[in-house]
């Protein structure tokens, strides 16, 4: 049988030499693993991985201060670029060792990843819910068509670039024409008791709006996003991997992270219509416009919780910990995105971590 060549080998004084030199390589006992391109999306902050960068992390994995998930260890393989040389392995200090530590292997690949992977993931069939759970930090490619591929892609700034000012102009109009006097509510019912929407009070019913929109962000990330399709249903499982499934699989893809413009407004349109419906135009479009903002509002966040690297202890720090544990460990859980608030009602909330002090 022809010999395959083994793992690269690495001497201590060369994992330093790199580190100095601004890399990132950690340890998992002799299994060494090349973090530079991870360090920046690091949940818990660049710096802590930084000072982390030549040390064996083994015990850390473990935590506390946090218990890292199956999906995160099969994450690190990813980075793996050899092995310490023997001897060369660092010992953890008192009370931290972790003996115990197996590296968890690559899964072997279901789908042919030089190929579009929207017309595969259906033949996955059982296999496509755990799959679609196993996050890897790679592109993904949907469509055959470079045109269609193109506009599947978004950057971030095109979310803010394309509705903002939709906004600003929604809300002049929603406002100049409250200030006519002509808005009543429940006027289609009744002329005597009908209540006048005064101009001052657009500012609430932009919020009420906002508010809206954080809860339809709630039910349509668990309940359209989340549907697990039939195993046996192609078409399902190749719409759930187009609306949400490629963003599981590739949470880092930074070109997938907001919602394309051109679906985004039939979506829109579909809710400025059920508005219309319910409330007085005027009335209805105030609602909307609040409810468009909050959707900007959630689109940059969620690009942020991915890509940001906020203050430790701020609230958006919290938020990006608990959307990677959404991704990483509890995809059945912590739905929330912008705000946690409705993980609570509807109780969804992700548990928070304890350890069993050590003696």
């Amino acid at each position: 049988a022809m010999a395959t060549a083994g793992p690269r080998s690495f001497s201590a004084a060369e994992v330093r030499a790199r580190c100095a030199q601004g890399a990132c390589l950690v340890s998992c006992h002799r299994r060494l693993y090349d973090l530079s391109g991870f360090v920046r999306l690091h949940p818990g902050g660049e710096q802590l991985l930084r000072r982390r960068a030549g040390t064996d992390v083994s015990a850390a994995l473990d935590g506390p201060p946090h218990r890292h998930s199956e999906n995160a260890r099969r994450w690190l393989e990813q980075y793996y670029v050899g092995e310490l040389e023997p001897g060369d392995e660092q010992v953890q200090g008192p009370g931290r060792a972790r003996a115990h530590y197996n590296h968890c292997l690559l899964p072997q690949d279901l789908v042919d990843w030089q190929k579009p992977l929207l017309w595969q993931v259906g033949h996955l069939g059982e296999k496509y819910d755990e799959w679609v759970h196993q996050p890897v930090d790679r592109p993904i490619r949907l469509f055959h068509s470079d045109f269609l591929e193109f506009l599947s892609k978004t950057a971030w700034y095109v979310v803010f670039m394309v509705w903002t000012p939709v906004v600003l102009y929604l809300s002049w109009v929603s406002y100049t024409s409250l200030a006519q006097g002509k808005t009543r509510l429940f006027s289609s019912f009744t002329t005597e008791y009908s209540i006048p929407i005064h101009k001052y009070y657009f500012p609430f019913i932009f919020l009420v709006g906002m508010v809206l929109w954080s809860l339809l962000e709630y039910l349509i990330h668990r309940f359209v996003f989340h549907m697990k399709p039939p195993a046996s249903n192609y078409y399902l499982i190749t719409l759930h991997f187009l609306l949400h499934g490629q963003h599981h699989k590739s949470p880092f893809d930074s070109s997938r992270l907001v919602f394309p413009p051109v679906p985004a407004s039939l979506v829109m349109g579909f809710f400025y219509g059920v508005l219309r419906l319910m409330l007085p135009e005027i009335l209805g479009l105030a609602v909307f416009v609040g409810g468009l903002c909050g959707y900007v509002i959630y689109d940059m966040m969620h690009y942020y919780l991915h890509y940001g690297s906020p203050k430790k202890g701020s609230y958006l720090y919290g938020l990006k910990v608990y959307h990677v544990k959404h991704h990483f460990e509890h995809q059945r859980s912590g739905f929330g995105i912008s705000t946690r608030f409705w993980d609570y009602p509807f109780r969804t909330l992700i548990p928070e971590e304890t350890f069993k002090k050590e003696d």
